[in-house]
């Protein structure tokens, strides 16, 4: 897949061109996607880095980073994304000047988007615009209750066997494996402290059962209360695996909620209830 930032870097050709933000590339995006892939010519994705509403708005936190975001459209067909760089200078541009400094220098003839896309200065742009500028557009219906806004609710409040449902796969973590207290070695269950980018969002704290490197993971969010700890943090322990992660990035699946953080009245209750939570991972169903 070729991922370029400026419509110019595509080299010339004829485009179905999906276009959002594409955060969390949920079912409600892979609709958008599939009406650019079936319109016959060369699929394309156009997004943005940061999103909108960290310019624009009120921010946001994420349901996947840029790299994930772009791995998630490649998987989903498209064999250019324009990554876009969302500042004031392109949040100012007229709809008129995006279709064609954009849209058009992108080779772009089919437009799929979802019904209510608004695009240009004050979101003033829309596809009934696109239209009346010689596109033709590929209206996609929105999916009742599926929306990256409702999933990251979701996902804020633990719920990830419902995100799952939308997203259409199970909700995920990401980061690279960085030196933690190593307290986990000293109890038996070793595992990989993740440095999570700032701005991705973090289910509520807890225990949760998944996946990461194809192995079933216990994963435990927060700030580890029985010693205290006040640094909010994601450790990964990966079952039946033996090996040095540090540096590697992780991408880890969550597929159920376990439990609260808890502090224990010993260390022997602690080891004994992380037993008990590696065992329910060993036996959790990924969600979808």
């Amino acid at each position: 897949m070729k991922v370029a930032s400026r419509p110019e870097e595509l080299a010339p050709g004829r485009r179905a061109v999906a276009i959002g933000t594409f955060d969390g590339v949920h079912r409600g995006h892979l609709r958008v996607l599939e009406a650019a892939r079936a319109a016959g010519l060369r699929p394309a994705a156009i997004t943005f880095d940061p999103h909108p509403r960290s310019v624009v708005g009120d921010g946001v936190e994420l349901l996947t980073t840029t790299r994930r975001r772009l791995e998630l459209l490649e998987a989903a067909g498209m064999e250019d994304v324009l990554l876009l760089r969302f500042d004031r200078e392109l949040a100012s541009l007229s709809p008129e000047a995006f279709a064609e400094d954009v849209l058009r220098a992108a080779g772009a003839q089919v437009v799929a988007a979802g019904d209510t896309f608004r695009f240009g200065h004050g979101r003033s742009g829309n596809l009934d615009l696109l239209e009346r500028l010689g596109f033709d557009v590929r209206r996609v219906p929105l999916v009742e209750s599926i929306s990256s806004s409702h999933i990251r609710r979701l996902v804020a409040s633990g719920e990830v066997v419902g995100a799952a449902r939308l997203l259409g796969r199970a909700p995920e973590l990401e980061g690279v494996v960085v030196a933690g207290d190593r307290r986990g070695t000293a109890l038996g269950f070793p595992t990989a402290n993740l440095d999570v980018p700032s701005g991705l969002l973090l289910p509520r704290d807890g225990v949760y059962a998944g996946s990461a490197l194809g192995r079933r993971a216990a994963v435990s969010i927060g700030t580890n209360p029985h010693y205290g700890g006040v640094e909010r943090r994601v450790e990964v322990f990966l079952l039946d695996f033996d090996g040095d992660l540090y540096g590697e990035r992780l991408v880890v699946e969550l597929w159920e909620r376990l439990r609260d953080q808890a502090r224990f009245g010993s260390e022997a209750e602690l080891v004994a209830a992380i037993g008990e939570d590696v065992e329910r991972a060993r036996q959790a169903s990924r969600p979808i």
